[in-house]
């Protein structure tokens, strides 16, 4: 029977890094508690020093010849390192696509307020906006239409905005996207 491989994503900050006797390296790089280097010296002694100090060894940087090896409390690390990836979280800006929906038959008092929502969207929010122009029948025959529409928007929207895709007629639909300048 063939084994299932864990499909389970960890987290790459909180990945457990080798600590105590688990480090399987016969010399280290040691950075004492204060965050002083005390230099290159063997693993057993370096065990020794966390020891004494009532800390564990932490693994901090594999990749170096020869590898750098810190103590510390490590539940104290880990909390850490969590508290820094979630602040992280908390001042990211996440930027939505809003999406608009005109016909090319628009009057001008609705395209003003689309441009409206278009202008509260991007200023104030921060989001990107797609102006999404739908022909239905034989509106499909008259383009010049949709596209004039699309150059209304885009001129009333030049001094906050600007066009991030250029305008592109896929089958009935003429698309595009907004940004803040």
């Amino acid at each position: 029977m063939a084994k299932v491989a864990n499909t389970k994503r960890q987290n790459p900050v909180l990945q457990v890094q080798p600590i105590n006797e688990n480090i399987k390296f016969g010399e280290v790089r040691l950075i004492d508690v204060s965050g002083n280097p005390v230099g290159i010296v063997p693993i057993g002694e370096a065990l020794d020093m966390a020891r004494e100090a009532s800390l564990d060894l932490v693994l901090v940087s594999e990749e170096s010849i020869p590898p750098v090896c810190k103590i510390l409390d490590y539940g104290k690390y880990k909390y850490e390192l969590q508290k820094k990836k979630t602040e992280s979280r908390k001042k990211q800006k996440v930027v939505n696509l809003k999406e608009i929906q005109v016909r090319p038959s628009i009057g001008d008092n609705d395209l003003l307020i689309k441009c409206k929502s278009i202008k509260k969207f991007i200023e104030e929010d921060g989001d990107k906006v797609k102006v999404i122009l739908r022909f239905r029948g034989r509106e499909l025959s008259r383009q010049e239409m949709g596209h004039e529409v699309i150059k209304r928007i885009l001129e009333y929207c030049k001094e906050f905005a600007k066009e991030e895709s250029a305008t592109k007629l896929e089958g009935s639909v003429i698309t595009t996207v907004l940004s803040k300048k």
